[in-house]
C-alpha cells in the first residue's frame, strides 16, 4: 500500500466478454465533434493531487491513416485463428469487421484495405467507415441476416459480440470466419494488429502498423513520464465499469487492460495493488481498501447514473476516498477508453490531458 497515507485492508475473465455480459456498450458513436488537445500544448496541473473536479477525455485528429495504398493480398492464406480453428481465406474483396470497440475496422481501414469494408458495427463510428450499413442491432447484437445481406468473402471478428449462434451461422454459409483475440491490454495492440493482416494476406502492412503502433505508444508513454509525478506522489487510479441502469458495479483490476493503461498514464494501478484480479463486483471494502485518487470510467457508464453527483450517492464508500472527496473523475468515451488499437497512443494522449491539464480537456 502507499506510503502516503494509511490503507484499509481488505480466472481473469475475457475483457469484451464481460463488458459485453454486463449490459455492453453506448451505441452512440466514438467521435467527439471537437477533438481534445495534444499533451505538449497544455500546461499540466503543479500538483496533480490537490485538483478539484471532473474532466472527460476527448480524441484529436481520429482520422485514418493507411500504413499503405491499395495494398496487393498474398492469397489463399491459412491462417490458425483465436479458438484454434484453421481458416483459409480466399477473398477480402468484401470483408466486415467486427468487435465491442470498432478496434478490428479501424485496424483493416489503417492497413489501406477500407474500400474493401462492406459494414460496420456500431462502435465503428470513425469518419471512414461512418456511412457503411450496420450489421449488429440494439447496440451491438449481431444481425445474420443484415450479414448475409452485405454478401461477405470474410469476416474477421472476436468473442465480444453475440449471439455467438450468428458467426456459426456465416461459417455454415460458407463464409471464412477469422477470430482474433478478445483480450486487450497496451500489451497486446501489436499482436492484435498481426492477427488481422495475417487473416487478410497482408502481413507486411500488419508489422509496419504494429511498429507504428508500438513506436507512438513508447513516445507518448515517456510524454507522460515527463509530466507525471514520480513514486508515492502517483495519482492512484482505478478503473470502474458502471451501468446504473441494469445495477452492475465492477472493479478492474490485474489482466483486465486497465491495469497496463493505469501504468502507462504514470498512475498507481490500486485494484492490482490490492491484490483484485480481473473484473469483478465492486464492494465497499475492496474500493476502500483501494484509497484511490482518480477514477476512470467509461462515459457511458458515468452517464448511466446521471454524473459525479449520482455515482458518489450510489456508491457512499466512494465518498471516503480522496477520488470521491475531490470528485476526480476522468470518463472516455465508451467505444475508445479500452479500445487498444492502432490508435492507442492518441487515447493515452487524451486520457493523459484530462489528468493532468483537466482544464485544457
Amino acid at each position: 500500500m502507499s506510503s502516503r497515507r494509511p490503507a484499509v485492508l481488505l480466472a481473469v475473465l475475457g475483457l469484451a466478454l464481460v463488458l459485453a455480459g454486463c449490459g455492453g456498450l453506448a451505441s452512440s458513436t466514438s467521435q467527439a465533434p471537437d477533438g481534445g488537445p495534444a499533451l505538449a500544448e497544455v500546461e499540466p496541473l503543479t500538483d496533480p493531487l490537490s485538483h478539484v473536479g471532473e474532466s472527460t477525455a476527448v480524441l484529436g485528429d481520429t482520422s485514418i491513416s493507411p500504413v499503405a495504398d491499395g495494398p496487393q493480398p498474398e492469397l489463399p492464406v491459412t491462417v490458425t485463428d483465436a479458438q484454434g480453428s484453421e481458416v483459409t481465406v480466399h477473398d477480402v474483396s468484401r470483408i466486415l469487421a467486427l468487435d465491442l470497440y470498432g478496434t478490428t475496422a479501424r485496424t483493416v481501414f489503417e492497413l489501406g484495405l477500407g474500400k474493401h469494408v462492406v459494414g460496420r458495427d456500431a462502435s465503428s463510428g470513425f469518419a471512414e467507415a461512418a456511412d457503411l450499413p450496420l450489421v449488429t442491432a440494439n447496440g451491438h447484437d449481431l444481425n445474420g441476416e443484415a450479414i448475409l445481406e452485405l454478401s461477405p468473402t470474410v469476416i474477421i471478428t472476436d468473442t465480444s459480440l453475440g449471439p455467438w449462434d450468428v458467426m456459426l451461422q456465416m461459417r455454415d454459409a460458407g463464409i471464412p470466419v477469422v477470430v482474433v483475440d478478445s483480450h486487450r491490454s497496451l500489451d497486446t495492440a501489436g499482436d492484435l494488429i498481426r492477427q488481422v493482416a495475417a487473416a487478410l494476406g497482408v502481413p507486411a502492412e500488419g508489422e509496419k502498423l504494429a511498429e507504428r503502433t508500438t513506436t507512438a505508444v513508447e513516445e507518448m508513454i515517456e510524454q507522460i513520464a515527463a509530466i507525471a509525478p514520480t513514486g508515492d506522489a502517483r495519482l492512484r487510479m482505478v478503473f470502474l465499469y458502471v451501468r446504473g441502469q441494469s445495477g452492475i458495479y465492477y472493479m478492474f483490476g490485474t489482466g483486465s487492460g486497465t491495469d497496463s493503461l493505469i501504468t502507462a498514464l504514470g498512475g498507481i494501478d490500486v485494484a492490482t495493488e490490492i491484490g483484485w484480479d480481473g473484473m469483478r463486483p465492486l464492494n465497499d471494502e475492496g474500493l476502500v481498501a483501494a484509497d484511490p485518487d482518480l477514477i476512470l470510467m467509461m462515459s457511458g457508464g458515468l452517464s448511466s447514473v446521471e454524473g459525479v453527483d449520482g455515482l458518489l450517492e450510489r456508491v457512499p464508500a466512494l465518498a471516503i476516498t480522496p477520488a470521491g472527496q475531490h470528485r476526480r473523475v476522468v470518463d472516455m468515451a465508451d467505444t475508445e477508453i479500452l479500445s487498444f488499437g492502432s490508435n492507442a497512443a492518441q487515447v493515452l494522449e487524451a486520457l493523459a490531458v484530462a489528468i493532468y491539464a483537466p482544464d485544457a480537456a
